[in-house]
């Protein structure tokens, strides 16, 4: 089984989260900047912080034969704080690195004006370098929350197929169905999905524009959902080629539109992965 998680933030994990998800088939992740938990209050925290999204995470995802590609935005939670505003400015030259294959995490926090123009703005962005979008749904009055974020995109002209929009259950799933964009999923304990509530997603919605991730980040939450997701579909008798489509077809077919998803040599890359080690390192020395 070979697993792609879409959403999954590995700076807030450890390389024993690494270890356990190459050993259950994870081959290829992506990670969205997001908020880190504590308030950042200047640019230069941004640009350190994408930095290590755009060059020590994909060296440290490659030690466990795992290819890492990243997201780049300012996020929600972030876009209505005025010390955070000029990180706009910066996206640009992260939008044009290799490794970023999307806009994102970007949409609704509070959903207040702020956050209207940023998302209006990162959009745009989206359109300008040819990339994809990821979206976030607010955790609070996420119907209308959802809504909204379909208005905006509808409104920015980016082709809806180029917009994938996250976070969603029961409620919000037809809405996105309907608009052509993409659906996300994430996996993520109590407070977003379960497996078998997916699994009973997927027997109403079918298994086209599906993305699954696990959203595993600083709170409680399990980098190998993903995995018992992909079990789950087969307990309910889903094929291996369904489990496939939805668990590393589609993510591809989404972020490749990018035209910078690389997934070259994986199985190389796998094999050379035992016994990963940081020492002598050009990067913990310094070098580039």
């Amino acid at each position: 089984m070979r697993i792609f998680d879409p959403h999954i933030h590995m700076t807030s994990r450890t390389t024993d989260d690494y270890t356990r998800m190459a050993a259950a088939g994870v081959r290829a992740i992506v990670e969205p900047a997001f908020w880190l938990g504590q308030p950042r209050t200047n640019p230069g925290s941004f640009t350190d912080y994408f930095d290590s999204l755009v060059g020590w995470e994909p060296y440290r995802a490659a030690k466990f034969g795992i290819r890492h590609h990243a997201t780049i935005a300012l996020n929600p939670k972030e876009a209505g704080d005025p010390r955070c505003r000029p990180v706009l400015d910066l996206l640009p030259r992260y939008l044009d690195k290799d490794g970023v294959v999307a806009v994102g995490e970007i949409g609704y926090d509070s959903m207040i004006p702020e956050e209207d123009e940023a998302f209006a703005a990162q959009l745009a962005m989206a359109v300008e370098h040819g990339l994809p979008a990821l979206v976030h749904t607010p955790h609070r009055d996420k119907a209308r929350g959802t809504q909204r974020s379909l208005d905006v995109v509808k409104e920015s002209g980016i082709a809806p197929g180029h917009v994938a929009i996250d976070h969603l259950n029961e409620v919000t799933v037809d809405l996105v169905r309907d608009s052509g964009c993409w659906m996300g999923f994430s996996i993520y304990p109590d407070t977003k999905m379960s497996p078998p509530r997916m699994v009973e997603i997927l027997k109403t919605h079918g298994l086209e524009r599906m993305l699954i991730n696990s959203a595993a980040d600083w709170g409680v939450s399990d980098p190998l959902l993903t995995r018992e997701t992909a079990e789950a579909m087969l307990a309910a008798g889903y094929t291996d080629d369904d489990v496939d489509q939805v668990l590393w077809r589609n993510p591809v077919e989404f972020y490749g539109q990018s035209g910078r998803l690389d997934l070259s040599d994986l199985d190389d890359a796998a094999s050379r992965a035992a016994e990963p080690t940081f020492e002598g390192s050009s990067i913990l020395r310094g070098g580039s």
